[in-house]
């Protein structure tokens, strides 16, 4: 027995796409860390945001979702302090100073942030983003059948999901590198970062109160 619908499969595929190379959090973030460190960097950022979506997928799925609507107070403590700490990062990076700034001085910028703490970033904003949840629990499950077994399913249609997904965090990634070395040519270093900065402050302001 096939594990799932080919029809369903040619209405998944699509369907995930567009919402995942829709401009959100997790895209604009990658597309700050492409300009600001590169694509080769980013993918840390990359494969924590992908556990993430996993996770949040697996989770809504099976119904443990409904736990963050028993305990929200929870789920907005973690939401406010992570979007703080992305706020906190975009501030840093605007006035050219922090571990994410482009150096646009013989001083240079401070150490780059380390593998974990950008795979932290990642995670963070994909499972503290109520609009993913509310997402995979809508669209997720009318793709599910009850006439077949559960696992075999979510393994596939999650495994689709975070290649979609990859697809458009690259996308993204690489757009804002291209991005930053066209204007780099222009010696507007100082400007790359202050556009970067207010875009992680976006997704901090976003995260906390989206």
């Amino acid at each position: 027995m096939d594990v799932i619908d080919f029809s369903l499969l040619v209405l998944f595929v699509p369907t995930f796409f567009f919402v995942s190379v829709t401009p959100g959090l997790c895209m604009t973030l990658a597309l700050t860390m492409g300009m600001t460190l590169g694509v080769r960097r980013t993918l840390w950022m990359m494969a924590g945001e992908l556990t993430g979506v996993a996770l949040v997928a697996v989770t809504a799925v099976l119904g443990i979702a409904a736990l963050m609507l028993k305990y929200p107070g929870a789920f907005q403590v973690f939401k406010y302090c992570g979007g703080a700490y992305l706020a906190w990062l975009g501030l840093q990076m605007w006035r050219a100073r922090g571990h994410m700034a482009i150096a646009t001085s013989k001083e240079g910028a401070a150490a780059p942030p380390t593998r974990g703490a950008l795979a932290a970033q990642g995670f963070i904003t994909a499972v503290a983003n109520p609009k993913g949840w509310a997402f995979f629990i809508a669209l997720l499950p009318p793709f599910i059948s009850d006439s077949r077994p559960l696992a075999p399913q979510l393994t596939l249609l999650v495994a689709i999901i975070l290649l979609l997904e990859s697809l458009c965090l690259l996308i993204y990634a690489g757009g804002g590198r291209t991005l930053s070395r066209l204007l780099a040519r222009g010696d507007n270093l100082r400007l790359i970062n202050r556009i970067a900065g207010s875009l992680m402050m976006g997704v901090g302001i976003w995260l906390a109160f989206g």
